[in-house]
């Protein structure tokens, strides 16, 4: 009895595995070609032994087989796209050293692996200035300070209506006094008083709040990590910088020309001195002098950037920039120091002033542009040396 029963065992077994190899397209030890080249792996084969793997050979009933897919390999399974995917467990036959491969997703692994990698970075093109443009512009502080100076002609204009006409002391007339006379004079009373207080806090502010801003956020090191270089991450942030430092110097005339236009009427520039410009050449003096303050604030660009680099404190290197700007103008004060004052960041700050008369005297203005820039070419040389040995910890 036992023998028959070994013998039927073993009768049962020969043709489950005779079956299997019809059902496969009579390729019994080995996958496809096809199966070998839809996984990468270059071989057509599993061995030459004969030897069948053992493994879980359910899979999806193919269309023309009726049972597995043709060309699978045996000790493999198929999906609904009938490929074959070898199952948990399975072991390779001898001489065969292709990959075995497992897989839960659908189709080859090749386009998996296509599809998952993410492209290299790219040094060179990391860090796009607008992109950086557009992320301050929605910052709350950028929108703050930009309604600030466009508002900044309306409250003076609201001032002026509400004190009156108030003469002042005896004397000349000063730029207060001719503020309400024309549109270009309001416009160049709000340049004489924002200059050496507002438009200083505002590029500190943009320049200083640079690179400390993203050290404060401990995201100063994921950014280099992107990666992106640290010369090319200074140079875009500053660039940005600049960008909405003019953007701001040159809203303040504008709207200063807009409501005092339509406050006061489009009439001829009177200077203190009595001399006059029509409306249009005013107008374009106007806009040349904020030009020269754009290029005289440079100083305080690059010392504001030097501070924030040096410090993970925005706070520290805006103030930092602005209590420079105030010691040189309590500075500029002391006549005891003579010719010593020519030296001072700040004193030329006034020069252009010079474009409210009809004959331009540009000495002062060429020395006071020279002088800024050097110590803008000084103060940003020295912050990239420091932000590029400096270790970043945060």
């Amino acid at each position: 009895m036992s023998e028959n029963n070994g013998q039927s065992t073993g009768r049962h077994r020969t043709e489950a595995r005779e079956s299997t190899d019809v059902g496969s397209g009579g390729n019994g030890n080995g996958s496809t070609s096809a199966d070998a080249e839809a996984y990468g792996t270059g071989s057509s084969g599993t061995g030459s032994n004969g030897t069948e793997p053992h493994g879980d050979t359910r899979g999806a009933v193919g269309p023309a087989s009726g049972g597995r897919h043709a060309g699978a390999e045996p000790g493999s399974s198929t999906d609904a796209t009938g490929a074959s995917h070898p199952a948990p467990g399975a072991s390779k036959a001898a001489g065969d050293d292709t990959p075995v491969t497992q897989s839960t997703h659908r189709g080859t692994v090749g386009a998996l692996i296509d599809a998952g990698a993410a492209a290299p970075a790219v040094p060179g093109r990391t860090l796009p200035i607008r992109i950086e443009l557009a992320r301050q512009l929605r910052r709350r502080r950028t929108q703050v300070s930009f309604a600030l100076v466009a508002l900044l002609p309306v409250i003076l204009w609201a001032a002026f209506q509400i004190g009156g006409d108030d003469d002042g002391p005896g004397g000349g007339p000063t730029l207060v006094d001719l503020a309400s006379s024309s549109g270009t004079n309001f416009a160049v009373f709000t340049l004489f008083a924002s200059a050496s207080f507002l438009l200083v806090v505002l590029v500190a502010l943009f320049f200083g709040d640079t690179v400390a801003s993203e050290a404060s956020w401990s995201s100063l090191r994921y950014l280099l990590a992107v990666p992106v270089p640290r010369a090319r991450l200074l140079r875009q942030k500053a660039v940005v910088a600049a960008l909405l430092s003019v953007g701001a110097l040159a809203l303040l005339p504008l709207m200063s020309l807009l409501v005092g236009s339509l406050a006061y009427g489009a009439g001829d520039l009177v200077s203190p001195v009595g001399e006059s410009l029509p409306f249009w050449t005013a107008s374009g003096r106007v806009l040349l002098g904020a030009l020269y303050i754009a290029v005289q604030l440079s100083w305080v660009a690059g010392l504001a950037l030097l501070l924030s680099v040096s410090t993970d404190a925005p706070l520290g290197a805006v103030g930092g920039a602005v209590m420079a700007s105030i010691l040189s103008q309590i500075l500029e004060q002391i006549t005891a120091l003579g010719d010593l004052r020519d030296f001072l960041p700040t004193h030329y700050a006034d020069a252009w002033s010079a474009l409210l008369s009809q004959d331009i005297d540009w000495g002062d203005m060429t020395r006071g542009a020279f002088s800024a820039v050097v110590y803008a070419v000084v103060f940003t040389t020295a912050a990239a040396w420091r932000f590029t040995t400096k270790d970043i910890t945060s």
